[in-house]
């Protein structure tokens, strides 16, 4: 890319839910400086229909994703590929000379995440996990919060994330990286992360199940305890198997701080209480993945390494399968020094508009609602 140009022309690589509903769209909102310029998928259906509704000229199956990738018109790549594609797919854009913008989980191991991160820091391309709460002004302003003081000495968080994913996902496929830990977990965990503003030295968690033929591969609910320097302790429960639930709480020494829909796409709810007295704060839904290209975009723009870097990813990563670890030992197991590197920022908030759900194709939303 020419350094006077002004948009990064993406291509996005996987048109599965989580693309088709979110990212595709939201590119509209990030029109000032990204553009979608290319499909890459193995369904010819998905190709065909999506190039038509948001008038795209270049698309690709997985075959030609090289092809796509030198073809001299793509600047970065969205991967929105199941976890156990990550790795060799953003390799091989680095690999081009391409900037990668990866969903999380980052990957299934941490030699992946190692070998991603030092794939991009040779070959001098940008490589950013897509946190898309570190652009969402609700969890944004908790951090600061909580750093403020108001509600004294952060002691305690706790967390649930829940949902119903309907028989047949691919989150409930143990060989592609499903499991509750990888998938909303993760929320969890880089919550407490960056609430905290520190790293756990210690994890401990416990799985369970029903008898449930869609839970065969991945336990229907994972509970978990992180311990943190200062004697702080983090603790969430995560499951495919219950009610739609979304909520975070810290607990300080003068006061708590509660969010409801904490980990959601639509609006968030505050309520910060302190001596004895509850203030309610709303923040209205925005668009999360639209501010996630107008940020990465910058990025590449202005050569800026990005946070959520790389680190961020693999850090969660090295987590999540410490709790894993726990849950096969029945232990706690503890968590070597983890690399430090920036946090999330209120300077990170970027409020786009909403977006309206638009019509799948060959995809359906994991609860099965949609």
């Amino acid at each position: 890319m020419s350094n006077n140009s002004r948009k990064v022309r993406y291509a996005v690589v996987g048109l599965g839910w989580i693309s088709q509903a979110t990212l595709l769209p939201g590119f509209k909102n990030a029109s000032d400086n990204s553009e979608l310029v290319a499909l890459v998928s193995g369904d010819p259906t998905k190709l065909e229909t999506l190039s038509k509704k948001y008038r795209i000229e270049k698309t690709y199956s997985y075959e030609d994703y090289d092809e796509c990738l030198n073809s001299g018109e793509v600047d970065a790549v969205y991967i929105g590929l199941p976890n156990h594609m990550h790795k060799e797919y953003t390799i091989r854009a680095a690999e081009a000379g391409v900037h990668v913008l990866c969903e999380k989980p980052m990957a299934i191991t941490e030699s992946e995440c190692l070998a991603m991160i030092h794939a991009c820091d040779r070959n001098a391309v940008k490589l950013m996990i897509a946190y898309r709460l570190h652009f969402e002004e609700a969890n944004l302003q908790a951090i600061e919060l909580i750093k403020s003081g108001q509600i004294g000495e952060p002691r305690i968080f706790t967390s649930v994330f829940t949902q119903q994913v309907k028989p047949g996902d691919i989150r409930l496929q143990k060989a592609t990286g499903g499991g509750t830990l990888d998938d909303i977990g993760i929320y969890c965990i880089n919550a407490a992360r960056y609430l905290f503003q520190d790293e756990p030295i210690e994890v401990f968690a416990t799985s369970a199940r029903k008898s449930e033929e869609r839970f065969r591969e991945v336990a229907e609910m994972t509970s978990a305890i992180l311990r943190f320097s200062d004697d702080r302790l983090a603790s969430f429960t995560c499951s495919f198997g219950a009610a739609p639930v979304s909520t975070y709480q810290v607990i300080g020494t003068e006061g708590d701080l509660r969010l409801e829909s904490a980990y959601g796409m639509e609006g968030i709810t505050h309520y910060l209480t302190k001596n004895g007295e509850t203030k309610t704060c709303e923040f209205p839904a925005f668009d999360q993945f639209a501010a996630e290209l107008v940020y990465f975009s910058d990025c590449i723009l202005n050569d800026v390494h990005p946070e959520p870097s790389g680190m961020e990813g693999l850090n969660d990563l090295r987590i999540i399968r410490a709790l894993a670890q726990s849950i096969e030992t029945g232990a706690f197991v503890a968590i070597p020094d983890l690399s430090h590197h920036r946090r999330p920022s209120l300077e990170q908030v970027i409020r786009l508009p909403a977006i309206e759900a638009p019509e799948l194709v060959n995809a359906s939303d994991p609860s099965g609602n949609a």
